[in-house]
């Protein structure tokens, strides 16, 4: 038998503060949830000519950010292969770099979803196939690339709308868009997701 005890820190229940993180190579984007609700927002960018430098940055500059939301728990959007290698590499080194800074602020619980589990659950799915051909059909003879581009930000689009309006807020920022839809999922089932 499994007990909680014996499974340790990550079978923890719901933490009372949650530190959310849309992760870039550029910036963390970041929300903040304390007993469920949104209490702080925003964005860290990082500086540095490479991804090394960077990450040194990103270290640098969260341990004293997340010290400052004394925060149990961290959760960051996993880092998935898109088209590019170099950018995976490049964002796996921030990503670790973040964990790394959490671990060092005394943050005891880090976990990660993944993007589609969060993505769904504040309705911005994949589009349909309805959808894309009215982008086409609005934008005839465009490249493939631009299409996915135009999908992508129909549905970076339809984040900030949830957030704007579940919040009563006004993002701009798809990214801190984003970091709230990841807060906003695990806040509201995180006993779903992680036990």
């Amino acid at each position: 038998m499994t007990t909680n005890k014996s499974r340790g820190l990550a079978s923890l229940s719901k933490p009372n503060t949650i530190i959310a993180v849309d992760a870039s190579t550029n910036s963390m984007a970041f929300s903040v949830f304390e007993s469920g609700k949104l209490v702080k927002y925003g964005k860290v960018r990082f500086i540095g000519t490479d991804a090394l430098y960077k990450s040194g940055d990103a270290c640098r500059k969260a341990i004293p950010f997340f010290k400052s939301i004394r925060s149990d728990a961290i959760v960051l959007e996993s880092a998935i292969y898109s088209n590019s290698p170099k950018t995976a590499m490049q964002l796996s080194l921030v990503q670790g770099a973040i964990i790394a800074a959490a671990q060092v602020a005394g943050i005891r619980v880090v976990k990660n979803v993944a993007p589609m589990a969060w993505q769904n659950y504040v309705g911005t799915k994949l589009l349909s196939a309805t959808e894309k051909q009215a982008i086409v059909k609005k934008n005839p003879g465009k490249s493939k690339s631009w299409y996915k581009g135009k999908e992508r930000e129909v549905r970076k689009q339809k984040t900030m709308d949830y957030v704007n309006k579940r919040y009563n807020i006004k993002i701009t920022d798809d990214d801190v868009a984003d970091a709230i839809g990841i807060g906003s999922y695990v806040s509201d089932k995180w006993g779903a997701i992680f036990d």
